[in-house]
């Protein structure tokens, strides 16, 4: 089993877009039996709430089911995580040197920024690929978010596919 986490702030806006996007992709590659997608935030501020309601409007807008949505609830990263998880994906810079700080040496090759896997993004150092929190906006932020996070996650599906592979030989 192939486990990824993505991670933000509160795990409410844009780590539960990632999410629920990464394993539409992965399903939609055949890759869904080999894989598990969570998310999580950095922090526990949110932790047992539902995923803000722009959030969950941006996912049902693209069809995603109202039911995975509807049920979410938000949680903090756990350390223990960094050993579990084979790739952590941050949302924006300052979660990407959190997770860095705190991940024990040999976990750190394991956190990448997302749009790392964005063709247009993935030139740009590391603090110029991060996601805005689209929580401080109005509905436009959200569907911004949304739009970031789907040029991305092409290149997770391929990333993973080819991980599987190298698992196999």
């Amino acid at each position: 089993m192939y486990r990824i986490i993505t991670v933000c702030t509160g795990n409410i806006c844009r780590s539960p877009m990632a999410q629920f996007s990464i394993e539409r992709a992965l399903s939609e590659a055949g890759l869904q039996a080999q894989t598990q997608v969570d998310s999580a935030g950095v922090t526990g501020w949110e932790a047992g709430r539902p995923m803000d309601p722009r959030t969950a409007a941006e996912l049902l807008k693209h069809q995603y089911p109202e039911p995975a949505v509807d049920s979410f609830r938000a949680r903090a990263f756990e350390a223990d995580w960094y050993r579990s998880r084979d790739l952590i994906l941050a949302l924006d810079y300052g979660h990407l040197t959190h997770l860095q700080a705190e991940a024990p040496a040999e976990a750190r090759d394991r956190i990448r920024m997302l749009r790392s896997f964005d063709p247009a993004a993935a030139r740009l150092p590391a603090s110029e690929q991060g996601i805005e929190d689209p929580w401080y906006g109005d509905m436009s932020d959200f569907d911004s978010s949304y739009t970031l996070i789907q040029a991305a996650v092409p290149g997770v599906a391929a990333y993973v596919r080819a991980a599987l592979a190298d698992r196999i030989q």
